[in-house]
């Protein structure tokens, strides 16, 4: 029914003026990834391929996770321009998986490292800086709690004694009866970059690992381009400087991205039931349906499968006792769980 009044012949010119209005609010809205985020604006990357620097609109929380950051590097966004050079984000898609950890300053708030992952790359070192195997176990767990394979890559095996290399296939057979892929690598050797460029391809890979491990360094090599920053272990500690303060993503050549993430100290389990991490030993989680009690935790009880594996050299010992350690952690005093960049 037109309006009553005078104007009343206009009424189909409104009615023409508001479609066109919606339809192009429609045509304003954009999707986009975040690439980057230093705080309250985050670099977005649209379908042209452009980098549209965006701030959020208003404040929206995402639902089911108290974080300390709404936005993640890896998010498809909706956005529009706010002007000719920078945009609100309006709306963000729902996410695959994301992996999180403890926020450094509000222990009972997480932090989002990056969301849509098809793969996270540990990247440890058995020498400057040894990697502690239960910092690799913690990870794994954490990785396969938010669904996101995960492969091991052992990084300056240059550096390594006839000793030491006995030490890494006998972690490479752990990790692969777990099953876990794993990847030896050398910077200095140029060794398996082809194959780490073959891995990372077409694929959004995320970049983890102890401060001084040689992440840059290995996606300088297979990404030259990209030129990230890398810095010599110091000697005094034998421990990484770290060069990364925060996640970024980083388009590939060959399609996919690269997520660099800042050195983790310590990666803590966030929001996860005692009983609930032998689920994430899948070489515990497949002995688990053989014990005696449905509710076993492998600790002291009678008719463990698991512990029974271990004795007879079926179960690495080194991963049941990082299991052991993970269900027993103590939330405050846990050097573990001091989820710092470093």
């Amino acid at each position: 029914m037109p309006p009553s009044g005078g104007f009343h012949y206009l009424y189909p010119f409104v009615i023409h003026f508001l479609l066109l209005g919606c339809y192009n609010l429609h045509l304003s809205s954009m999707t986009g990834r975040i690439i980057k985020s230093t705080g309250s604006w985050y670099d977005v990357l649209n379908e042209a391929g452009e980098i549209i620097p965006c701030r959020i609109k208003g404040k929206f929380r995402i639902k089911g996770i108290k974080s300390t950051n709404p936005v993640a590097v890896g998010d498809v966004v909706q956005f529009s321009m706010e002007n000719e050079t920078n945009g609100l984000i309006e709306d963000i898609q729902d996410r695959k998986n994301y992996i999180i950890r403890r926020s450094v300053n509000l222990s009972k708030q997480v932090h989002i490292i990056a969301s849509n992952i098809d793969q996270a790359l540990l990247v440890v070192s058995l020498k400057s800086p040894p990697t502690p195997i239960g910092f690799i176990d913690r990870f794994l767990v954490s990785a396969e709690a938010y669904d996101i394979p995960t492969l091991i890559i052992f990084n300056k095996i240059d550096l390594l004694s006839e000793e030491d290399h006995q030490e890494l296939e006998e972690l490479e057979r752990i990790y692969r009866k777990a099953g876990y892929s794993t990847l030896r690598t050398s910077a200095k050797q140029n060794l398996n970059i082809d194959k780490l460029q073959t891995a990372i391809s077409s694929q959004t890979s995320l970049l983890s690992g102890h401060s001084g491990v040689g992440k840059s360094t290995l996606i300088n090599l297979c990404e030259p381009g990209l030129e990230l920053k890398t810095q010599e272990v110091s000697d005094f500690h034998s421990k990484g400087q770290h060069t990364t303060t925060f996640a970024e993503m980083y388009p590939l050549q060959n399609g996919g991205f690269i997520i660099d993430t800042p050195g983790i100290k310590g990666f803590g389990l966030v929001d996860m039931d005692r009983a609930e991490i032998q689920d994430y030993f899948p070489d515990i989680f497949e002995l688990k349906g053989q014990c005696k009690f449905h509710n076993c935790l492998h600790e002291k009880e009678p008719g463990c499968a698991v512990k029974k594996a271990v004795e007879e050299g079926e179960l690495s010992e080194s991963r049941y006792n990082n299991y052991i350690n993970l269900i027993n952690d103590d939330e405050d005093n846990s050097p573990y769980r001091k989820d710092i960049y470093g």
